[in-house]
């Protein structure tokens, strides 16, 4: 009888497991590089049989994959991009998820003297006008979105060999500022999940223009007919309940919150 309950038992998950259906999500490299997706997606899988196939680019490319139509749903962190998105038809709707916040890192020596610096656009101001070294993602992503606002906010143009361009995800770009020693803009969870700081620290934090939101928008199904979007509806329920809120809130690296929160109800 237990053979036969175990038996039963087995051949129940191996249904279960070839039955779970696949959706394609294009997400941030600095959602991927916070860890955070290790721990949701088996817990999506686990909870609603969805299997989720992260494609993991900049918010410029993730986007360019829901136009497309190469992706079920995209996770991303530009509200401008992602509103025109919307206005364009290639997005159902943005619901917002989460949310942390971007930080200035660079050499403890600060050679730029942004430590005590009142607001982001100074650091820049600081930055350009020692000619310190500065990594920029340059990659279209979100956070390269946010370093171009803010040096427009500062009114400067960054250009020469102190600035550095690299074309590259959050983790790549955070160590190629470790080589050199240099400055750049991150996201936090990215930075307290980068495990080669070298010299670098945290120089400036704090100001509200730095704030990082994360959002969901599923892809257009009108456009592209053979996205999944009773798929992506319950995954958009998951990410937006209690569950995944008490997931993304005890998500910590050295007793840091790397997220918070704040989907609201439909």
């Amino acid at each position: 009888m237990t053979k036969t309950l175990l038996l039963s038992a087995a051949v129940f998950a191996l249904a279960t497991a070839a039955s779970a259906e696949t959706i394609r999500m294009s997400v941030t490299t600095s959602f991927a590089n916070s860890g955070l997706a290790e721990v949701l997606l088996p817990e999506i899988e686990k909870d609603i049989g969805l299997t989720i196939e992260l494609l993991v680019v900049g918010t410029g490319q993730a986007l360019k994959l829901g136009e497309t139509g190469d992706v079920d749903a995209v996770l991303v962190h530009s509200r401008s991009a992602e509103e025109a998105f919307i206005a364009a038809g290639f997005g159902t709707h943005r619901r917002e998820i989460m949310y942390n916040d971007f930080v200035f890192v660079g050499p403890s020596s600060d050679p730029a003297g942004v430590i005590g610096d009142v607001s982001a656009v100074e650091a820049l101001q600081d930055i350009a006008s020692a000619e310190s070294t500065f990594v920029s993602r340059g990659d279209d992503s979100g956070t390269h979105k946010m370093e171009l606002g803010l040096w427009k906010a500062a009114g400067i143009s960054p250009e020469g060999s102190w600035y550095n361009s690299v074309g590259q995800g959050m983790g790549a770009a955070l160590n190629t500022a470790s080589s050199m020693d240099a400055y750049i803009l991150a996201d936090r969870a990215s930075w307290l999940n980068f495990g080669n700081k070298g010299d670098l620290t945290i120089v400036f934090e704090g100001d509200p223009v730095l704030f990082n939101q994360y959002a969901f928008i599923p892809v257009n199904p009108a456009l592209h007919q053979h996205v999944k979007s009773e798929a992506v509806d319950a995954l958009e329920a998951w990410l937006t309940g209690d569950h995944a809120k008490a997931l993304i809130e005890d998500y910590t690296i050295d007793t840091q919150q790397l997220f918070v929160f704040n989907a609201k109800p439909e």
